[in-house]
């Protein structure tokens, strides 16, 4: 029994594994996101669907996903307690992909802030030329170039990202076939 332990440590054998189909979503040809078996995916379809769901499997050029619903339930006590009610199966062709959502962001509002800060640099730059011609001893100069500044800056904020990033020129979604046989 002694020889027989290590020995089994001495002896190899072979083991096989294949790797499940993928979906790559690219930019201009470089990876952003890979979406496999047992990952979350947000899209929104070529119907106008928005699905938030688990990819159960990729295989053949279509995505099997598991959407969860999730329900707050009260208790006797006044509390809540998060619930799964059920759940949906769904089956999407990749190219039935029309914009893949991105996380939100909770903490801070971009957009929102680019747009007050738009509309503050167009008040201040419209109250500038009401100085400039009824007093232009009281015009001040540098004022009307930080209201520009301001409104230029909150212009570009506002315009941002939306919510996802739809396919077309730019980003593309690429299915790997990780299977032996080929068709």
């Amino acid at each position: 029994m002694k020889f027989i332990v290590p020995l089994l440590f001495f002896i190899s054998t072979s083991v096989f594994g294949q790797t499940a189909d993928f979906i790559q979503l690219k930019k201009n040809g470089k990876t952003i996101a890979t979406y496999f078996s047992g990952s979350e995916i947000m899209f929104t379809s070529t119907t106008g669907t928005f699905i938030d769901a688990r990819i159960n499997q990729v295989q053949h050029d279509t995505l099997f996903l598991q959407e969860f619903i999730i329900r707050k339930l009260p208790t006797t006590l006044g509390t809540y307690i998060i619930d799964t009610a059920g759940s949906y199966h769904y089956k999407f062709h990749y190219n039935q992909v029309k914009m893949i959502g991105r996380e939100e962001k909770t903490n801070f509002n971009m957009r929102g802030s680019g747009a007050s800060l738009l509309g503050g640099g167009v008040l201040l730059t419209l109250a500038s030329g009401v100085v400039y011609l009824v007093d232009r001893k009281k015009f001040s100069a540098p004022l009307l170039g930080a209201a520009v500044a301001l409104g230029t800056a909150g212009y570009f904020m506002a315009k941002g990202k939306g919510g996802g990033y739809t396919l077309g020129r730019k980003y593309k979604l690429v299915y790997m076939d990780m299977s032996d046989k080929k068709r």
